[in-house]
């Protein structure tokens, strides 16, 4: 099986592992991917999830030897997205890359080797965050053969770069390496290569030993702020603090005025 699952206490690693064909995904793959984060999000114990590419590549995209065999009925059936949307959005029929429709409640990183290209960059752009590899890169490759980008590129990527940049970016295909991908927000970091799945992880446990009900609900509201007015969306986040402000903000505080977290000390919260 291509994709394979590691934990470490609360942080579980998603490890997509076909490096004969740089990590392009297949049908097996991409079912087995969405499996794998549908299990992260029904598991309790599961804050975090980091998703790397094993053997020095993210994703390069749809596995275009499957395209090439693609019917008209068969891409009629896999790329079926239907309308009105069910109450479910978990429901729909998954992108060709995978998870790349799902949308979760809690917080994944991608961790970035090498080609993020295509339906890679796609899906490391599903991610909450990108932490990429010097020699990594994104680019849209599937410019050179047709084929558009349908699991999400040209909604996410305008929202993280901008209009321009994105437009520039999809029309071109051309090549962006990491430190680019960093001055326009397209990743969040950059670190040196071989270090990419490391620092994904060490990010996730730090994120995962947070008080994960106010986690979530902060990481909610700011996914659903688009499309809303700013008073909408001000109205959307009180609403959205109430919960974790019963569940944890009041024990919270009062640990901290018994004495954890004094003088920027926060190893012990």
């Amino acid at each position: 099986m291509a994709i394979r699952i590691e934990k470490d206490g609360s942080v579980t690693t998603v490890v997509h592992s076909r490096p004969e064909a740089r990590n392009a995904m297949d049908p097996d793959s991409a079912d087995a991917l969405v499996d794998a984060f549908i299990a992260f999000e029904a598991d309790d114990s599961a804050h975090v999830a980091v998703l790397w590419g094993e053997g020095g590549a993210f994703c390069a995209g749809w596995d275009l030897k499957v395209v090439s065999n693609l019917s008209p009925v068969t891409l009629e059936r896999d790329l079926a997205f239907p309308e009105p949307d069910p109450p479910d959005i978990n429901a729909v029929p998954r992108g060709p890359l995978g998870p790349t429709r799902l949308e979760l409640s809690k917080p994944v990183i991608a961790a970035i080797a090498g080609p993020a290209v295509a339906g890679g960059m796609e899906l490391a752009l599903w991610c909450d965050i990108r932490i990429m590899e010097r020699d990594a890169y994104l680019g849209v490759y599937c410019r050179r053969w047709g084929v558009p980008l349908i699991d999400g590129g040209t909604v996410r990527l305008p929202r993280l770069v901008g209009q321009g940049r994105a437009l520039e970016l999809i029309l071109t295909g051309r090549k962006v390496m990491a430190e680019e991908c960093l001055q326009i927000g397209a990743c969040e970091s950059v670190v040196s290569n071989g270090e990419s799945r490391t620092a994904a992880e060490t990010m996730a446990q730090e994120i995962a030993r947070f008080p994960q009900a106010c986690v979530r609900a902060d990481r909610r509201s700011t996914i659903r702020q688009h499309g809303k007015t700013l008073r909408e969306a001000m109205k959307y986040e009180w609403k959205n603090g109430q919960s974790p402000m019963h569940e944890e903000a009041v024990e919270g505080a009062t640990r901290f005025s018994r004495g954890l977290g004094r003088h920027g000390d926060y190893k012990r919260i």
